[in-house]
């Protein structure tokens, strides 16, 4: 690996008032970072001048507990219950105590992909901001590439933030237009949908038709949609949200605000509803928003690699790609049946005899149709399933 790192404190960076800003290795993206009167963390991204993303907010929402069970905390009586909710609240009451800047030029070599050598070159900036009713920290990362930006937030080890649930992530993506969108239903079960093609305000609207029936789905919302999602702007910018190093964290959908054009971070949630468990030291992974005139630029971007972990497996000698057949696709492309019978209209498990069913000759996992694939595969390079 070639790797350059340079620690800096005025390259790329100015300090304005209670403002930063930060630029992409090649000048043309602009991140500015603030906290505003409320104290809330604050964002915009312009990329050649023309906005990206309008001023958006960051913060994380924690689940408040429950008044009577105030004893759990430093709170004893129940007249303390308002104070639970600012326990509650990683979103307002910040201040910016420290920054730092950094920038990265390095070359790595992936396992296996489309290249042999990925470069990781961009300017980062870290501000750690504190929350002075609640005496907690709260560190927000951004990492300005040529092609996009990710950032993250990061929970240092502290006395008074330690174990905690997420309620909801407050991420915002203010859009500066009505773009078009190329969009999924959000859904925490299924992708397995058709690819919807219309303006952000349409979204709502369409959401009905483009949930179409699924063997397993659980639609979210309304708004709501899934990452990756793709844009393109009226004068040609494409724009691309995603997330990278997705790890002990729940996915991120997107729900959009028809009344101010914004999408926010929407988690998917555990059965209680609850959206994450974290133990600080932590981090959440890293959003992001790849920008380009061209398409196929947003395609070749290697922001998500860059951004996940490096792999921890010394040896990847073994670690190989391969192809894949499997008598799964046997059935559900119809050329099999997934019944063993026709004798019985429904199936209690524990209770349907199987025994003296008749078999209708169709079920594709059969043994002589999986050893025709086993030898097919054995022949032919693949692994077979």
């Amino acid at each position: 690996m070639k790797k350059i790192i340079l620690a800096l404190t005025l390259v790329c960076f100015a300090l304005t008032g209670r403002s930063q800003e930060l630029a992409s290795p090649n000048g043309q993206l602009k991140l500015q970072f603030s906290i505003d009167a409320q104290g809330r963390p604050t964002y915009a991204l312009q990329y050649k001048g023309l906005d990206v993303v309008r001023p958006s907010h960051l913060g994380i929402e924690l689940k408040q507990e429950d008044p009577n069970k105030a004893q759990d905390f430093e709170f004893k009586t129940r007249a303390d219950a308002s104070k639970l909710a600012q326990k509650a609240d990683l979103m307002t009451g910040f201040k910016a105590v420290r920054h730092e800047t950094t920038s990265v030029d390095e070359t790595w070599k992936p396992v296996w992909g489309e290249e042999s050598e990925i470069r990781n070159h961009y300017n980062e900036l870290m501000v750690e901001l504190q929350q002075p009713m609640n005496d907690r920290m709260m560190r927000i990362r951004f990492r300005l590439f040529d092609d996009g930006l990710g950032f993250r937030y990061e929970f240092p080890e502290q006395p008074n933030l330690t174990y905690f649930v997420i309620k909801e992530e407050r991420t915002q993506f203010a859009m500066a237009g009505d773009h078009t969108a190329w969009w999924l239903p959000g859904d925490y079960d299924t992708q397995e949908y058709d690819t919807q093609t219309s303006r952000l305000s349409e979204i709502r609207g369409r959401m009905k038709e483009a949930v179409t029936q699924n063997s397993s789905q659980t639609p979210i919302w309304e708004g709501g949609v899934q990452t990756a999602l793709m844009m393109r702007t009226d004068n040609g910018l494409y724009i691309n949200l995603h997330e990278a190093a997705c790890l002990n964290y729940s996915t991120m959908h997107l729900n959009y605000d028809d009344t101010t054009g914004t999408f926010e971070s929407w988690l998917t949630p555990d059965a209680r509803g609850d959206k994450g468990y974290l133990q600080a030291p932590c981090t959440s992974p890293w959003r992001t928003v790849i920008v380009s005139d061209k398409a196929t630029d947003i395609l070749a971007s290697r922001i998500t690699l860059n951004l996940n972990e490096p792999c921890k497996i010394e040896d990847t000698s073994w670690i190989h790609p391969t192809k894949y057949i499997g008598v799964w696709w046997d059935m559900i492309t119809n050329k099999g049946t997934w019944a063993y019978t026709n004798d019985f209209s429904t199936v209690k498990l524990g209770e349907t005899d199987y025994a003296h069913a008749k078999p209708n000759g169709k079920h594709s996992a059969n043994t002589a149709n999986v050893k025709r694939y086993i030898d097919f595969a054995a022949e032919n390079g693949f692994d077979a399933g």
